[in-house]
């Protein structure tokens, strides 16, 4: 359920080595930030990438192609095809095997074993499609555990009408989540809503995760609430995480593509990262 308004924080933009430093009235410094200003891949120093199939039995074949930066943003496009699937195998049982064909492609990336932070403020501007059968992402995961015991945090997700804002951690049984998820429908937002570049916010420290976009408050979890459920006692959100980005086919939640022409696109105008400047670990 959506709780309440959070009032933005007034910007002030600084030049800094090519980029833009911003600073907060909240106390936050910027650590780290894409800007996607140079064309071409993704910065190798900042993103690796996802290949094949992964994850969700997910329609879309994952490719270092489909993500490329030109004027100023990341574009990871999703595409319509017909290719032999290099990993077929008649009558297996295994999703990713049993497939003959790919039908689509896209792009995943993140920042693993490149960037980590634990705690601090993410933002990502962007803008995301949102036809039937698509399911764009910005999210996080820890850096030690198998998923679920990880942590994950949807800063943003979309699929099949409706922007969530989701926190998942660890149960007694393995690769089953404890998910704290919210969902806003789609059609609770302006027309034209998706046609419009949105700015996507967590807010992370040592108490709670608040999830935000354009500054409404969609998600907020303590974490003490947030302990992995296995006995461990393990708080896979008192580590470092890190982000990725991808934009999602079909699938477990996805939905029905068919209908939907293609190509489409998942458009990133930047991510940055900000801390406190004392202390960063221990707000």
């Amino acid at each position: 359920m959506i709780t309440k308004i959070i009032t933005a924080a007034l910007l002030i933009f600084v030049p800094f080595a090519g980029k833009c430093q911003q600073d907060t009235v909240g106390g936050y410094k910027l650590i780290w930030a894409d800007e996607f200003n140079s064309n071409g891949p993704p910065n190798q120093d900042n993103w690796g990438f996802e290949s094949g199939f992964v994850r969700n039995n997910e329609d879309q074949w994952y490719q270092e192609q489909n993500a490329v930066c030109r004027g100023g943003k990341l574009v990871i496009e999703a595409q319509r095809v017909h290719l032999p699937n290099p990993g077929y195998v008649p009558n297996s049982t295994n999703w990713k095997q049993k497939r003959q064909f790919i039908d689509y492609t896209s792009s995943s990336i993140n920042t693993r074993n490149k960037h980590s932070f634990q705690y601090g403020r993410f933002v990502m501007r962007a803008r995301i499609t949102t036809d039937a059968g698509l399911w764009p992402a910005f999210w996080t995961l820890g850096i030690e555990k198998p998923w679920p015991s990880n942590g994950e945090i949807d800063i943003m997700e979309y699929y099949r009408n409706k922007l969530l804002a989701n926190i998942a951690c660890g149960t007694e049984v393995p690769y089953k989540a404890k998910w704290y998820s919210n969902a806003k429908p789609l059609n609770t937002f302006k027309t034209n809503w998706s046609k419009k570049f949105h700015t996507w916010r967590m807010d992370w420290d040592k108490t709670s995760i608040s999830l935000y976009v354009d500054d409404l408050l969609l998600n907020r979890v303590d974490l003490k609430d947030l302990v992995n459920q296995d006995g461990t006692q393990f708080n896979p959100f008192m580590q470092p995480h890190y982000i990725l980005l991808n934009l999602a086919i079909g699938g477990d939640n996805g939905g029905d593509p068919s209908v939907t022409k293609f190509p489409k696109r998942f458009e990133v105008d930047y991510v940055r990262v900000y801390q406190k400047e004392q202390n960063p670990g221990e707000y």
